[in-house]
C-alpha cells in the first residue's frame, strides 16, 4: 500500500514514522513535508495542502492506495472529499463534517443534538453580547474564535477587558462557562459508525511552567494518564463519541477520520471541551509510539469503511512524553531562521534546510522531543534527554510536562 499524507508539522512526522513501521505500507510520500519527514519517507512533493483540486491530483499522480490528511484547514477546504472524488481512499472528514472543528458553534449545535455533556456557552457577534455573556458566566472567563485559529483561538483569563478585546479581534466568538478539572484529549478512529479509541493523552497548552502564560499549538504531551478513572474511555464513548456519531448521520454529515475529543474532568463526569477532526499536535507523537497495531491498517479500514473488521488494538507497555522546543518569541512572534543542531532523533515541526543544507527554525512550535519509558519518570527523563542535546537561540521548552502526574498530583475529581 502506498500512503500520502498530507502536511507539514510534528503530527504528520509522527505519522510518518507510524505508517513507515506497517509492514503492509510499501512506501509513505510526504507533501509538502519537511526536513525530518525526507528523512523518513520515500518521497517528499510539493503542493498546495489547501486546494483540493492539487492534493487530488497529486494523489492519483503517485498512485497512493490511501490519503492521510493531517492539518485541519485542508479538511475544512474539502481535501478529503476531492481525493474520494478520484476513488482514492482517504483518511479524513469530508469539509461539511469538518466543521466540527471549523466552528466552533456549529459543534455546539451538535453537541445539543446529541444530547453530550458540555459547558453552556453562548455565540456572540457584537461587543454587546459578548459582555452580557462574560457577565452571565463570570470568570474565568472563556472566549473561543469561533473559526480555526491554529490551536490558539481560546483565551482563558480572569481580565474581563481582556476578554472583551479577543471577543472583538476574532468577531464571532463562542463564550462558555469555565470547565473546571483536569483536561484530556481522547482520539477516536471512526468510519462513521464502527469507532476505535487510542490511548488517552494530555497537553500542555500554556507557554511556561505551571500552566503560565498565554495559550499555545500545545507545548508537551504525554500518554497514558496513570490518574485517569478506568471507566473513562468506556464512558465517553458512551455518553459523547457514539451520540456525536449518530447525531452527525441524522443532519446529513457523517463523520469518517479522526474525531478529537478534547475534555475536562469535573466532578460531574467528563464534559467537552471541544472537537477536533484530525490528529492532535502534540499527543500524536506521545500515542503513536505506543501503538503497536499496525497504524496504516487502521486508518485504512477506516478510510473504506471496514473498521468493524478490523482487530482490537494493540499498545506497548510503559508511557510516552513529549516535550516541544519553540522559537524565541513564540506566541506572539515567532522568530524564524536560526540554526538547529543536535536534532537527531527528534520529530521536526518547523524546521526547513537552506541552500547550503543547513538546519534552520521556520515555525513557532520548531521541534518534539518524544521518548518512551517503563514508567513516567523514564519516558520523561529519555525526552528531557533528547532536548539536552539541541542547541537553537532562543529556545523556549516547559521542563514540567508530565510531572504533576509522575509525582501523583493529577487527581480525577469524578469517581
Amino acid at each position: 500500500m502506498r500512503v500520502l499524507v498530507v502536511g507539514s508539522g510534528g503530527r504528520e512526522h509522527a505519522l510518518v514514522l507510524g505508517l513507515s513501521r506497517d509492514p503492509g505500507v510499501s512506501a509513505v510520500v510526504a507533501a509538502p513535508g519537511n526536513p525530518g519527514i525526507a528523512g523518513v519517507a520515500a518521497e517528499v512533493r510539493d503542493v498546495d495542502i489547501l486546494s483540493p483540486e492539487a492534493v487530488a491530483g497529486l494523489a492519483v499522480e503517485v498512485e497512493a492506495d490511501l490519503v492521510v490528511v493531517g492539518p485541519e484547514a485542508p479538511l475544512v477546504a474539502g481535501v478529503a472529499d476531492a481525493v474520494r472524488a478520484k476513488g482514492v481512499p482517504c483518511f479524513g472528514p469530508s469539509g461539511s463534517a469538518a466543521r466540527l472543528e471549523g466552528s466552533k458553534d456549529f459543534a455546539k449545535q451538535v453537541m445539543t443534538a446529541a444530547k453530550v455533556p458540555t459547558a453552556r456557552a453562548f455565540t456572540c457577534t457584537t461587543p454587546e453580547e459578548a459582555a452580557r455573556a462574560l457577565d452571565a458566566f463570570g470568570t474565568p472567563y472563556v472566549v473561543k474564535n469561533d473559526g480555526l485559529a491554529a490551536g490558539k483561538g481560546v483565551v482563558v483569563t480572569d481580565d474581563r477587558d481582556a476578554a472583551l478585546r479577543h471577543a472583538a479581534e476574532c468577531g464571532r466568538v463562542v463564550i462558555e462557562e469555565y470547565l473546571d478539572g483536569p483536561e484530556v484529549s481522547l482520539f477516536v478512529v471512526t468510519d462513521g459508525e464502527t469507532a476505535l479509541p487510542l490511548l488517552p493523552a494530555q497537553d500542555f497548552k500554556r507557554i511556561g511552567d505551571g500552566d503560565a502564560g498565554p495559550n499555545t499549538g500545545g507545548m508537551g504531551a504525554y500518554a497514558p494518564l496513570p490518574w485517569a478513572p478506568p471507566q473513562l474511555v468506556d464512558h465517553v464513548m458512551e455518553s459523547v463519541v457514539h451520540p456525536t456519531l449518530l447525531a452527525m448521520r441524522d443532519a446529513g454529515n457523517p463523520f469518517a477520520g479522526l474525531l478529537y475529543v478534547g475534555l475536562a474532568i469535573t466532578e460531574d463526569g467528563p464534559k467537552v471541551i471541544e472537537f477536533n477532526a484530525r490528529f492532535g499536535d502534540p499527543e500524536t507523537q506521545s500515542v503513536l509510539s505506543l501503538l503497536e497495531t499496525p497504524l496504516g491498517g487502521l486508518l485504512y479500514a477506516a478510510a473504506t469503511g471496514k473498521l468493524a473488521e478490523h482487530p482490537e488494538l494493540e499498545w506497548r507497555d510503559g508511557y510516552s512524553v513529549t516535550v516541544v522546543l519553540a522559537s524565541a518569541g513564540y506566541p506572539a512572534s515567532a522568530r524564524t531562521g536560526d540554526e538547529i543542531t543536535g536534532a537527531e532523533g527528534l520529530i521536526h515541526s518547523g524546521t526547513k534546510r537552506d541552500a547550503d543544507g543547513v538546519l534552520r527554525s521556520a515555525g513557532g512550535r520548531v521541534l518534539c522531543a518524544t521518548a518512551t519509558g517503563r514508567d513516567l519518570h523514564a519516558a520523561r527523563a529519555a525526552a528531557y534527554e533528547l532536548v539536552s542535546h539541541v542547541d537553537l537561540a532562543g529556545a523556549q521548552y516547559r521542563t514540567d510536562i508530565a510531572l504533576a502526574a509522575e509525582e501523583g498530583r493529577v487527581v480525577s475529581p469524578w469517581r
